[in-house]
């Protein structure tokens, strides 16, 4: 489970929101097998968005990411899928409030598309440079990653189920 944000090229996007989630579902991130890594298959702007987030939100699964400073770089690390027109990041939930508005940040810096791909107020913000941006999101994903920075995790844990009986144990007794 993470928090996931998008961004795009704004060329490759339609504008309509209907039209956009239509081609957000039939983007090349629904299926691992067409999944690049590779930031030279993407427009200039997507791929300075992406050189800029991953000196604050380190792209683990990057050629450059070091294994021996996973400790330093904790909540910080990020999973991206690069693709022709749109990079998608899976943040850890802790880092889930500062990597929205870092995102929103560089995409309005880098003339790049934003889809808050985990918005939970029922529709999810999609910005398009030039367009002014909503008020930052103040859906109940920020309670989770609240939740999780503190630890706080048992409404997220189901209850335990109670230990089955079998039939022999009624012939058991319970010191």
């Amino acid at each position: 489970m993470s928090y996931d944000l998008m961004v795009f090229d704004p060329e490759s996007a339609p504008r309509e929101r209907a039209a956009f989630l239509e081609w957000y579902q039939q983007s090349p991130f629904e299926d691992d097998s067409d999944i690049f890594n590779d930031p030279s298959v993407c427009s200039d702007n997507l791929r300075n968005w992406y050189q800029a987030i991953v000196g604050e939100y380190p792209d683990y699964n990057g050629d450059d990411f070091d294994d021996d400073k996973v400790e330093e770089v904790g909540d910080r690390a990020t999973g991206y899928a690069i693709g022709p027109s749109a990079i998608y990041a899976d943040f850890r939930w802790q880092a889930a409030e500062a990597a929205y508005d870092t995102v929103r940040r560089l995409a309005v810096e880098h003339q790049v598309g934003f889809y808050d791909v985990s918005g939970d107020e029922g529709d999810g913000e999609i910005y398009f440079p030039g367009h002014e941006l909503r008020e930052p999101s103040q859906g109940q994903w920020r309670q989770i990653s609240a939740d999780f920075q503190t630890g706080d995790l048992s409404k997220y844990m189901p209850e335990p189920e109670p230990p089955k009986r079998r039939w022999w144990d009624i012939f058991r007794r319970d010191k």
